[in-house]
């Protein structure tokens, strides 16, 4: 039982994983935390339902459109709100995104209700089998979806033309400006790749779960996550996902639900109490 719990676990955590990704692309590029990262997920997932429930489209063209929507709503975020807050307090865009995320919250609630709606069954329910291991088969290809396309937004931000001027940005705006690089354009990209990785995660999370307008709650959880394996590390925001996911999974099973929402958050602060940084974070170095 505990292998299967912990496979079950590690299989949840990769929506953390990937949510995580989306969380830090942004804060990496422009500095910004997005707390809004969970009702993008939410959202996402609710426009997939729209498409593919009530229009009746196909499901891989309901979820492209799902996808399409996203990038067009994360670029009006960006561009309307989020960049008339450069070189203003920090503060000013954590309430910033914190007010967004309820406004989307609740926007969800008045268009579809607090009724749990099921999207159509694009993950395959056969469990996969590991001798006497039984792991649900939509948590397991969820689980697969979200690992791929985790590698392949880090990927793309390590070994691409575009994700050398995301990384240069990243590391440093003025001397990215000072190469000609479009730092404003940089950021904005930042965003598209956060929202493809929040709906991918919002269509997988929903097809197993359902979707309701809580959905979005998640994002404290993938706060936790990003603290725990560093703001300036994309690979070990992958690898605290699925340790959150496991430790969530196995506390719940053993202890029962309500130490499930406590134990994972008394490890993050834990580590962050020895190493402030996170298990792969790295401590940023200024020479004068």
């Amino acid at each position: 039982m505990f292998l299967e719990y912990s496979l079950i676990g590690i299989a949840a955590g990769g929506i953390y994983g990937l949510l995580a990704i989306g969380f830090v692309f942004i804060f990496l590029a422009s500095g910004v935390f997005n707390f809004a990262t969970g009702q993008m997920m939410m959202l996402g997932a609710y426009l997939f339902f729209a498409l593919s429930s009530v229009s009746l489209l196909p499901w891989w063209l309901a979820f492209l459109l799902a996808v399409l929507a996203s990038i067009v709503l994360a670029c009006v975020i960006e561009w309307v709100v989020i960049s008339r807050l450069i070189g203003q307090p920090v503060i000013s865009a954590v309430m910033v995104t914190l007010g967004l995320g309820w406004v989307l919250q609740g926007a969800a609630s008045l268009i579809w209700g607090q009724t749990p709606q099921q999207l159509p069954d694009i993950l395959p329910r056969t469990p996969l089998i590991l001798g006497d291991v039984i792991v649900p088969g939509r948590s397991a290809w969820g689980f697969l979806v979200a690992i791929v396309v985790a590698v392949i937004c880090v990927g793309y931000f390590k070994l691409s033309r575009t994700g050398v001027a995301l990384r240069a940005t990243a590391s440093d705006q003025v001397t990215a400006y000072s190469m000609g690089i479009n730092v404003p354009a940089s950021i904005r990209l930042t965003w598209v790749l956060a929202a493809i990785a929040t709906t991918f995660a919002g269509v997988i999370a929903g097809s197993i779960n359902g979707v309701t307008p809580d959905l979005g709650s998640v994002a404290i959880n993938v706060l936790a996550v990003v603290l725990l394996g560093g703001v300036n590390s994309i690979g070990g925001v992958i690898v605290a996902g699925l340790l959150m996911g496991w430790l969530e999974t196995l506390v719940g099973a053993y202890f029962g639900g309500h130490w499930r929402e406590v134990i994972p958050y008394l490890a993050v602060l834990l580590v962050l109490m020895l190493r402030p940084s996170g298990l792969f974070g790295s401590k940023p170095v200024e020479r004068i």
